[in-house]
């Protein structure tokens, strides 16, 4: 089984140039080890008690075979010599203790061989020993090489299960090259839901609470969040962990029961979603199946507040675009809340759909409105300020039938004002143009990944077109959907120059194949697109006269 659940973005510009490698050194072991939480020394003097124990027990059983085996010698010489008359001529061979063994002469032999071994000189370094003429060739300048990331490269997480065992793959996407492909790895210890990159450093010595760093939050069926050092490579050990399973006075009440309650310190279910919070970097949303919403203060890595808004498991967040402590928040109750965080009394102003929420947007374009996806494949539009306590009573400016299943995925273009794209567990990702009569389907295609399960648009000006798409099958690929004939229709006041200029080009997808190389294909556009057909899916199904 092989399937990638999420993905995410890192804008170009964050990633060090040159990620360095892990250290495992005196004081990392001891921070991993307050980190986790553990008695290491006393696991450690379990394993050495373990050890001596085996080894006695292995010592004693040799001995006791050797002295068998004595016994029976000495039974054996007996015999003979009672029966056999040894030749005068052979005896001084003593070829009746040929099979003996001789420990003294082997102890012998070995002094002999390292007796001398103190007059031996040696050197710490190679470097300072004359004997030693063919120095060692460093390759670390190759490495560093194979590691670099350039200024013009953008970062793209995604979150994969592949035979039972779970990571994040840190991809390199080279725009200009057509170039996919995986820089590193991080192993995760549960299969991951939800990933989030965050822009301020957590959990590491000697750097300012405040700076520009490139971390990533991992969600996954375990109620601890990871957080993880994306410019550090082969690292064993995350920089920091929300939630622990409670803080250190919990812990010494309930020493071997932990709590399944949900409570305010920490998560007890799965996360399903997170949010980080841009204008305040320090804060980090996050959504469970506890049917809890929970704050949390990057600098202190602890809970700041937790809020219980729903009656069901919470899957989606979005963070205002503009009112920076406002949090949209979607969930299994079938309603969608739009909160303040800085007011946990009071009671957030809901909107309610159909069936099952998915996925939560604001628009980034006009911040008084956002989406809401369903499982049973409606996208809704709804505007904030016609919101109230009754979900019951809030009224969709628009409801559009995009797919037949579960919208899995869906995301709004950062750069390009009304342009959407939706991902389904029917296996297609369809393109939507958003204009003030409502919203029309551009394209849809089936590109093999499997049931989507992620689609998200590039985080620069740059890369603005570009889509990448995973699924089921374990595979992600980067489509320039500027390529697309249907998508240069649509929206050619907002192309780049280069991509506007020509009229007839080929749909460019670039992927990696399964040997882990970068493949890139490219197609006619529009061969294999539907078109919009008001008898299938795309059609509006109902506005708001109003």
């Amino acid at each position: 089984m092989s399937m990638i659940t999420t993905t995410a973005w890192v804008p170009r510009g964050f990633a060090a140039p040159f990620p360095t490698k892990y250290n495992f050194d005196e004081e990392e072991f001891e921070r991993i080890a307050g980190l986790a939480k553990l008695q290491l020394d006393e696991a450690q003097e379990d394993l050495e008690k373990a050890q001596e124990e085996d080894l006695e027990k292995a010592q004693e059983e040799e001995a006791e075979k050797k002295s068998k085996k004595k016994s029976k010698k000495k039974a054996e010489k007996a015999d003979e010599d009672s029966d056999i008359e040894i030749d005068e001529d052979l005896k001084e061979y003593d070829l009746e203790h040929y099979d003996d063994d001789d420990e003294d002469q082997a102890n012998a032999q070995q002094m002999g061989m390292f007796g001398n071994v103190k007059s031996l000189a040696y050197y710490e370094s190679n470097k300072d020993d004359p004997y030693i003429t063919l120095k060692d060739v460093p390759d670390d300048e190759d490495e560093r090489e194979d590691l670099q990331i350039l200024a013009t490269d953008n970062l793209l997480l995604a979150a994969k299960v592949e035979d039972e065992l779970a990571h994040l793959e840190v991809y390199v996407y080279e725009d200009e090259a057509d170039n996919l492909y995986v820089h590193h790895d991080i192993m995760l210890p549960a299969i991951p839901l939800c990933v989030e990159w965050l822009n301020i450093p957590v959990g590491k010595a000697g750097v300012e609470k405040d700076s520009v760093a490139n971390f990533v939050a991992i969600g996954t069926f375990d109620p601890d969040i990871e957080i993880w050092d994306l410019d550090m490579v082969d690292c064993m050990y995350p920089n920091a962990i929300l939630g622990l399973g409670g803080s250190e006075e919990e812990k010494k009440k309930k020493k071997r029961k932990k709590s399944k309650k949900a409570n305010d310190e920490y998560h007890v279910d799965a996360v399903l979603a997170l949010a980080a919070n841009r204008t305040h970097r320090n804060l980090l949303a996050s959504a469970s199946a506890d049917k809890t919403v929970k704050l949390w203060d990057l600098h202190t890595t602890k809970c700041a507040k937790s809020y219980t808004y729903h009656t069901d498991k919470v899957c989606s967040l979005a963070w205002h675009p503009v009112e920076a402590t406002v949090l949209l928040s979607g969930s299994y109750d079938r309603t969608a809340a739009i909160a303040d965080m800085r007011a946990p009394t009071e009671a957030p102003t809901r909107v309610g759909v159909e069936s099952d929420v998915e996925n939560v947007r604001w628009d980034p374009h006009d911040p008084n409105y956002f989406f809401v996806s369903t499982e049973n494949g409606h996208i809704h539009y709804f505007d904030v300020r016609s919101a109230s306590k009754d979900p019951a009573a809030s009224k969709a400016a628009w409801t559009l039938q995009a797919h037949d299943e579960s919208i899995s995925s869906f995301d709004l273009n950062p750069v390009v004002p009304g342009f959407m794209a939706t991902g389904s567990t029917d296996k297609t990702i369809k393109l939507w143009n958003i204009t003030a009569t409502g919203p029309s389907l551009v394209v849809s295609r089936d590109f093999d990944v499997g049931k989507v399960f992620s689609t998200t648009f590039g985080p620069d000006k740059e890369v603005a077109f570009r889509l990448a798409v995973a699924g089921s099958k374990g595979t992600v690929s980067v489509w320039d959907t500027s390529t697309n004939a249907g998508v240069r229709k649509a929206f050619a006041q907002k192309l780049p120059t280069n991509a506007a200029k020509y009229g007839e080009v080929e749909d460019r997808l670039v992927g990696v194949d399964d040997a882990g190389e970068s493949s890139s294909s490219e197609e006619e556009g529009g061969e294999e697109d539907e078109e919009e057909d008001d008898d299938e899916d795309g059609a509006v199904v109902s506005m708001d006269e109003d």
